[in-house]
């Protein structure tokens, strides 16, 4: 089966974006972003990618799950079909109607569509947020990995890493890490359900 890999940037203090949604004071340095450019070109929405990039560029995953504050980060730049050389998934209660033609709404069944995504052929499934998607899927025992990329800051609150109702002993075992000169860490985990 394709695994799951939640992907997604964070702070020492575990939060993917501030309470109101930004994530903008993030750290950046140029050289790291280049080395995350290398190794997952497909995760870079299009409008930060190189001109002609293509499904054969995809190193690692060629679908992309979002839910709806996810997704509509986005949107609020007019950017209604970020990643195109994957398969886009959005889950939302409240959208009524896809914004895109190559981006597809799942209105219910959260677990349902992923488990059958999962038995599908292809590369890996990224988990791209927010926390209350990665808390159902996680809850299901339908996250695999987890690609933590920490960021040398610290919030002191925001939106965390996954929403209320995981399982508290969730464990992760470590299986790769990658310090970057600015402080930036990479950690590969493998989730032992």
């Amino acid at each position: 089966m394709r695994p799951v890999v939640y992907y997604v940037a964070a702070t020492v203090d575990g939060c993917i974006a501030r309470t109101d949604g930004s994530f903008d004071n993030f750290p950046m340095d140029v050289e790291y972003l280049a080395a995350l450019l290398a190794e997952f070109p497909e995760t870079f929405p299009a409008h930060l990618r190189p001109e002609g990039a293509s499904r054969d560029d995809n190193r690692h995953f060629d679908a992309v799950l979002m839910g709806r504050t996810t997704y509509e980060v986005g949107l609020r730049m007019g950017v209604s079909s970020p990643y195109p050389t994957l398969d886009q998934y959005v889950f939302s209660t409240t959208m009524t109607a896809s914004p895109h033609p190559d981006v597809t709404l799942v209105r219910d069944s959260v677990v349902n569509a992923v488990t059958a995504l999962k038995r599908g052929p292809g590369k890996a499934i990224w988990l791209c947020g927010g926390a209350r998607l990665a808390s159902t899927l996680f809850t299901a025992g339908l996250v695999d990995e987890v690609v933590l990329k920490l960021n040398p800051v610290l919030f002191g609150s925001g939106i965390p890493l996954v929403g209320r109702g995981i399982d508290p002993t969730t464990k992760l075992h470590l299986l790769d890490t990658f310090v970057h000169p600015s402080g930036h860490v990479r950690l590969h985990y493998r989730v032992e359900n």
